[in-house]
């Protein structure tokens, strides 16, 4: 009966200590705090201001996103989050400070190859597809005072996503996660004051890094 009793009290206790383990058929939910810091490069704004370029704020926002385990290695993730960001003059337009703001919605599915998936320290890597959507773009009240009243349009983008991180086990079921994303995102914007467009071309190409918790279901 003892024997019996001890048995079942360590079952009972590695079942506990398990790793929060992923395999086929599971899903992951994970929630972050996350950075998107941009690495931008613009063209001057043209025709009107041809040597002037513009540089795009970081943002910091909650984002959520949900793996499906196709195999034991190989994962389908899904992340949800928008941003605002601001886009300031550089050169001659730096005085004049910010030029615009707008909101990204910036979905990505990445396949993930998740090199250990049931030890307690579970790296990965991934490789997806990114489409960005602006939106709510608004010329700032120093433009407008500057030029005139300005409409502003983002053109939609489509492009890679480069993936590294890892899972780390805390309890049953729980684990925390760092994540660090690449995303290629380029855009025109189209500046309309009066009968005049300007337009300048961004690849505003973001770094994500994100720190969060995770639920295996």
């Amino acid at each position: 009966m003892k024997i019996q009793l001890f048995v079942t009290l360590a079952t009972a206790a590695l079942a506990v200590a398990a790793p929060a383990q992923a395999e086929q058929g599971d899903f992951l939910v994970r929630t972050r705090a996350i950075l998107v810091a941009p690495t931008e490069d613009s063209s001057g704004i043209k025709p009107a201001f041809p040597n002037d370029e513009v540089s795009v704020t970081n943002s910091f926002a909650p984002e959520v996103d949900f793996t499906y385990f196709v195999t034991d290695h190989f994962g389908l993730e899904l992340i949800a989050a928008t941003t605002k960001h601001d886009v300031k003059g550089k050169g001659g337009l730096e005085p004049v400070g910010e030029l615009v703001d707008t909101w990204v919605l910036p979905p990505t599915l990445t396949l993930q190859y998740h090199f250990a998936p049931k030890a307690q320290v579970r790296p990965y890597v991934g490789l997806g597809l990114n489409y960005t959507h602006f939106y709510n773009e608004d010329a700032s009240d120093a433009l407008e005072t500057a030029i005139g009243k300005t409409n502003v349009k983002l053109d939609d983008s489509f492009g890679y996503s480069l993936q590294a991180g890892v899972d780390v086990h805390i309890a049953k079921n729980l684990f925390l996660n760092v994540d660090v994303k690449y995303i290629d995102i380029d855009t025109e914007a189209k500046l309309t004051t009066g009968n005049l467009i300007n337009r300048v071309n961004v690849s505003i190409d973001p770094v994500v890094v994100g720190v969060g918790l995770g639920m295996r279901f």
